[in-house]
């Protein structure tokens, strides 16, 4: 007989059938690529070690979910697109993703309370704990036991980073950047930032190519640049204590061009920079010859003109020292567009240090940094500072940066020699990770059936051998980047 449900949905009709729908389909999960995720943490380890960051004071009797259980669930939620602590009220009850957090048993059934039996994961109250602990709880603290170690945390990016390295790389390129992250309420440290024109923070970001090495929540009523030599004093640091001959190089934008930075810069050996430079009257007067031929260049052919001049410069007072700047005349149809770079780097060093090539091959490529902070604040949702107080909300900025940390790993180590080699993230979590399929739990095992009319079945399949065989390589050496 034909079977009806009074709860049905009626869409259409196709000839003789009806086209109808219930939610009676069991365990299905619309996101199956978490278990490439899970590859990824088991080939880098970064969530298992940012679970060691933290301090936990709470009973072990009494515990359901570990920090690392938390960290995961969070973590992972945030890669799959779920930027709140409310989406976890109904994830934590799918049983995909309670298998990648690691719960033995994915369907709830073996939870203490009836009332959980079906949600083996937790809720928004036990997550939200992770970011609303005090520095001091310990464990006579009610509810709240725990702590983030902040220095531990700092460094674990920077760990991450250098295990990426099988061998010492002769050089590396650092990227600063200060960027504003809106505020809508009356969180702790909110000013108005009068170049954004609104209330914000304005965080410090650190960037290595594709990898994150620092994440900073900072007020916006100070300099862009404020805490840039104890970030470098502490990146360098470490860095230095693996790598001691690597060449540093710190790359940054006008507003890093400071006195503090650069004097720290040349006085430790092997770190230098290359930085933009504010222009002013006697700047554009050292290339003003360079500003007329590339003038009379455009007039001659329509078509943006360039030249290039090295010079030395010295400030009228804020330097201590006169140093090597590289000008950029440059003629567009809007008119004369002067740009200059302030460097330690001499042309006698290499080739690469010759005025155009500096310009234009290695300061121009610090804009690919502002691509990974999007990544961040668009894709991952590093913006969503809405608690009261700066340090829960520097902890959701770094459970932000611990899930681009694993969606950038997975493009490294899972796509590279593929079409989305350079995919952003959401474009990843897109094609790749939403994916539907029905999860069935029996004794043995957690069978995920993926639907058969996923498109990209050979490329999910190549990065699961791809991750494979990393995770088999850790065995026996370090990642290779």
């Amino acid at each position: 007989m034909t079977q009806c449900s009074t709860d049905a949905i009626k869409f259409k009709t196709l000839a003789k059938r009806s086209v109808v729908a219930d939610f009676s389909g069991g365990h299905i999960t619309s996101d199956a690529g978490a278990l490439l995720l899970d590859k990824v943490e088991q080939a880098t380890g970064v969530l298992r070690r940012a679970a060691g960051c933290f301090t936990d004071h709470r009973n072990s009797d009494l515990i359901e979910h570990t920090v690392e259980d938390l960290i995961r669930q969070r973590v992972f939620a945030l890669a799959l697109g779920y930027e709140d602590l409310n989406d976890h009220d109904e994830l934590s009850r799918d049983p995909l993703l309670a298998a990648v957090v690691g719960k033995t048993e994915p369907t709830g059934q073996g939870r203490r309370c009836g009332r959980d039996r079906d949600r083996p994961l937790a809720g928004k109250s036990t997550l939200n704990r992770l970011e609303l602990t005090a520095p001091d709880a310990d464990a006579a603290s009610r509810y709240k036991k725990t702590v983030l170690d902040f220095e531990a945390m700092e460094s674990l990016f920077v760990e991450v980073f250098l295990d990426a390295y099988a061998q010492r790389p002769e050089q590396i390129i650092v990227d600063l950047d200060a960027t504003d992250d809106p505020l809508h309420g009356r969180q702790e440290g909110r000013f108005f930032h009068g170049y954004y024109k609104h209330y914000c923070y304005l965080p410090l970001y650190a960037f290595c190519g594709e990898h994150l090495l620092a994440a900073t929540l900072r007020p916006a009523d100070i300099d862009a640049s404020a805490g840039t030599v104890e970030l470098l004093e502490a990146l360098v640091g470490q860095i230095r204590r693996r790598w001691p001959d690597t060449q540093i190089i710190v790359r940054a934008d006008s507003g890093f061009a400071r006195e503090a930075i650069m004097a720290w810069c040349e006085a430790n050996a092997g770190v230098d920079y290359v930085l933009g430079l504010a222009r002013n009257s006697r700047l554009v007067a050292e290339i003003a010859d360079e500003l007329a031929e590339a003038r009379s260049e455009w007039e001659q052919t329509g078509q943006a003109a360039r030249r290039f001049k090295d010079f030395t410069y010295r400030t009228l007072d804020s330097w201590s020292r006169t140093r090597r700047v590289v000008g950029k005349a440059e003629h567009l149809d809007k008119g004369a567009n002067p740009r200059f770079v302030v460097t330690s780097l001499g042309p006698v060093d290499s080739a690469a240090w010759a005025p155009r090539a500096l310009y234009e091959q290695t300061y121009c490529a610090r804009g690919e940094m502002e691509n990974r902070i999007k990544e961040q604040q668009l894709c991952l949702f590093a913006d969503r500072t809405s608690t009261h107080w700066m340090r829960s909300n520097q902890i959701r900025l770094w459970l932000s940066s611990l899930a681009y940390v694993l969606v950038s790993g997975l493009r490294r180590l899972g796509l590279s020699g593929t079409s989305m080699a350079r995919s952003r993230c959401d474009t990843i979590r897109l094609r790749l990770l939403k994916i539907g399929a029905a999860v069935r739990v029996s004794v043995r095992r957690v069978w995920v059936s993926l639907a058969s009319g996923y498109p990209l079945q050979a490329l999910f399949g190549y990065v699961c051998r791809r991750l494979e065989a990393v995770i088999r390589r850790q065995a026996f050496r370090p990642l290779r980047c």
